[in-house]
């Protein structure tokens, strides 16, 4: 399936954000610089702070989880919200998943929307520079990365970027999306087994990295346990495809190139 025809691209920004009030204002005040972007949705994930209020005040659109549902839950929503937007007969929005911590670096994010607005791809994942104060040993990106190339050969640099832009059939070609840590994975594989192009874009965005104190190490811990229960459900659940279906494009594929499995 080539590159869903876009037109005159209008992008709509979600961003999920949970106890954020310090910086949503101005992750939200960055994004009004975006190409295309005349929709900007902060789904408040059942924050403790103002984070609700200060993303409105700063010019978004919000609505609010009464509790913590997860981020997978909360992009659903935001992209629920888009959709009523959506001019009836018109090309749907662009959706532009973004974290509320990125601050100005939100900006960084034009390159995603420029490459799904030219065609060049459905899906268009973000490459972040190394992140000043982040820990870790990779190997939950190390999973990511080698459940991805199981299922559809093709072998992503940062599989667990939440900085994506993506076109509405190739969204809801993911839907339900896994819950937990392993959205970024599952929509990967999903968007990719769906016959949708997939690309990662090198983009200059910061924001918080996870340090190597006890909380890190929980984090990481999570986040492989979600990134392992959801290709384990997708592997099962016959979401999985065969070798021989992307045999050649795992063949020829570069790096920061456009993918698309068959």
């Amino acid at each position: 399936m080539a590159a869903e025809r876009t037109g005159r691209s209008h992008v709509a920004v979600v961003i999920p954000a949970k106890d954020e009030a310090d910086r949503i204002a101005t992750t939200v005040r960055a994004c009004k610089a975006l190409p295309g972007a005349d929709l900007i949705v902060v789904v408040d994930d059942g924050s403790q702070d103002k984070t609700q209020e200060v993303a409105r005040h700063a010019g978004a659109a919000t609505v609010r989880h009464t509790v913590n549902r997860g981020k997978a839950s909360a992009m659903e929503t935001g992209a629920n919200v888009v959709a009523m937007h959506d001019a009836e007969g018109e090309t749907p929005h662009l959706l532009l998943f973004i974290d509320a911590d990125l601050g100005e670096s939100a900006t960084e994010c034009a390159a995603l929307i420029e490459q799904v607005a030219a065609r060049t791809c459905d899906l268009a994942i973000a490459n972040l520079p190394p992140q000043e104060g982040a820990g870790g040993h990779g190997f939950v990106t190390g999973l990511a990365r080698t459940e991805i190339a199981r299922a559809t050969g093709w072998l992503p640099v940062q599989p667990l970027s939440g900085q994506r832009c993506i076109t509405r059939a190739a969204f809801d070609s993911a839907l339900p999306l896994a819950k937990g840590w392993g959205v970024e994975t599952a929509m990967t594989i999903a968007v990719l087994r769906a016959g949708f192009t997939v690309l990662e874009v090198p983009c200059n965005i910061t924001h918080r990295a996870t340090g190597m104190d006890m909380r890190g190490h929980m984090h990481r811990l999570g986040q492989y346990r979600d990134v392992l229960f959801a290709t384990i459900r997708m592997r099962l659940g016959g979401g999985y495809m065969r070798p021989e279906e992307y045999a050649h494009a795992a063949h020829t594929q570069t790096q920061h190139s456009p993918y698309r499995a068959k």
